[in-house]
């Protein structure tokens, strides 16, 4: 019998508290690898993704940075024993396994092979126990790094560079970036004009943060980069800020009628609905109407292709200066159907099945709309139209895996794109719905 936890004492809960710390070291590590043997075994097919990591995003709740980590670890664990063996044991944590086996995996380029074993081992050690230390550890390859990372000097190391884009939980985007000195001095002389403090027009002082300042500044250079004419095409089409979005959400409600009225009528019609319909149990679903678009498909608010949501307010502020495009969409949220007899998808096309899927609409990928390609369901070699029924959105791994393996997809009743997986999947091959459309939904 389990003895609940406000029954221990101080030092049964301290113990505990350890124990099942040690046990979820030695749970992630069963997990890397569980995962590097899936890496090595199952087919991509039965995967449904080109590796490990999109299946753990897509079926688990990691995130894809997570799996992503924990794939190179499978990976790269397989060639250091004595990390994978700290890792094993459980006195080494996952994130220390993971910075010792990037320096293992790029040492120093002059460093010489002896003292890369030492160096290893050195920070194994380091790194083992409740003791261990991350700082040590980076310090020490700093230190490597600079006496044996080669004739150029780190400020002049282009291989060094980084950057990495993060989205956060909330909507953000957090910048992480490690140039060398002439792409640092490139970025600071472009941010340089644009991040002097500049007063209002009443010589009001610019209470604004140089950091505030910096941040306002780039999106200056991304939005004169974004306007101007010597841009890579990508999907077809230049690079621009894309902004999908309601009619209704669009409109301003108080510039047509008073507002008052409208939110009584909108409240009256809600009680109605609310009142005609009730569960199977007697209880009325006057909670749904309130809630209706909380899980909804993205066409009740602002949606970027790659940040996701924007508020009503700030996706009115984008439309001010825009070219609209109009896309008429069903209550389901699907496009009306734009036929066409042509093979390829049209750029309006494009547009509304960018409305419609999003981005790469195999459940759990998700892939950004500008790396897809239109997929005709009934091939067009067969006799299968160019219409929005018969067309999905697939990036390229996945637009081969529909067309390479046992795969199927289908226009629901919904006219959604719907998946069926095949029987080494899932025996009854019961169907999914498209990455847009899954998660939960209020009736």
């Amino acid at each position: 019998m389990t003895t609940e936890i406000w029954q221990l004492s101080e030092s049964e809960l301290l113990a505990d508290a350890a124990a099942v710390s040690h046990q979820i070291q030695l749970l992630e590590a069963r997990r890397i690898a569980l995962v590097a043997e899936i890496d090595t075994r199952v087919s991509r097919e039965k995967l449904g993704f080109p590796g490990p990591a999109g299946w753990l995003t897509s079926t688990t709740l990691l995130s894809p940075s997570k799996a992503t980590k924990i794939v190179a670890l499978a990976r790269g664990l397989k060639n250091f024993p004595d990390i994978a063996d700290a890792v094993n044991t459980g006195v080494m944590t996952v994130d220390h396994a993971a910075l010792i086996l990037t320096f293992a995996e790029t040492p120093p380029k002059n460093l010489p092979q002896a003292g890369q074993d030492i160096a290893r081992k050195a920070m194994i050690k380091a790194a083992t126990g409740p003791q261990a230390r991350t700082g040590r550890i980076r310090e020490a390859i700093t230190k490597l790094n600079d006496r044996f990372g080669g004739n150029k000097p780190p400020p002049e190391d282009t291989d060094r560079n980084e950057l990495f884009a993060s989205k956060t939980l909330n909507g953000r985007l957090v910048l992480k970036g490690d140039f060398d000195a002439i792409t640092g001095e490139k970025l600071l002389t472009a941010l340089s004009p644009l991040t002097e403090p500049r007063p209002a027009a009443d010589g009001t002082q610019d209470d604004r943060s140089p950091a505030k300042r910096r941040a306002d500044a780039f999106g200056h250079i991304l939005d004169q980069y974004l306007a101007s004419s010597d841009r890579p095409i990508e999907g077809g089409e230049r690079p621009h800020l894309n902004l999908h979005i309601s009619l209704r959400d669009l409109t301003d409600l108080r510039d047509s009628a008073d507002a008052d009225d409208i939110t009584d009528d909108i409240a009256d019609d809600e009680n109605t609905r609310a009142a005609d319909e009730s569960d199977d149990d007697g209880h009325p679903a006057t909670d749904r109407g309130a809630y209706r678009d909380l899980f909804g498909d993205g066409t009740t608010v602002g949606w970027l292709p790659w940040m996701g949501p924007l508020s009503r307010n700030t996706s009115r502020q984008l439309a001010c200066d825009c070219v609209l495009t109009a896309i008429v969409m069903d209550e389901n949220g699907n496009p009306i159907n734009l036929a066409r007899t042509a093979r390829t998808v049209t750029a309006k096309q494009r547009k509304a099945l960018i409305a419609r899927d999003h981005g790469c609409a195999f459940p759990g990928c998700g892939k950004p709309a500008a790396w897809t390609e239109g997929h005709h369901i009934w091939h067009w070699g067969d006799g299968g139209p160019t219409d929005m029924n018969n067309l999905v959105l697939l990036c390229g791994f996945h637009h081969r895996l529909l067309h390479h393996s046992d795969w199927e997809v289908f226009i629901g009743v919904d006219n959604h794109p719907w998946f069926v997986p095949p029987a080494t999947v899932d025996p009854y091959r019961q169907p999914r719905p498209s990455h847009a459309r899954a998660g939960p939904h209020i009736a």
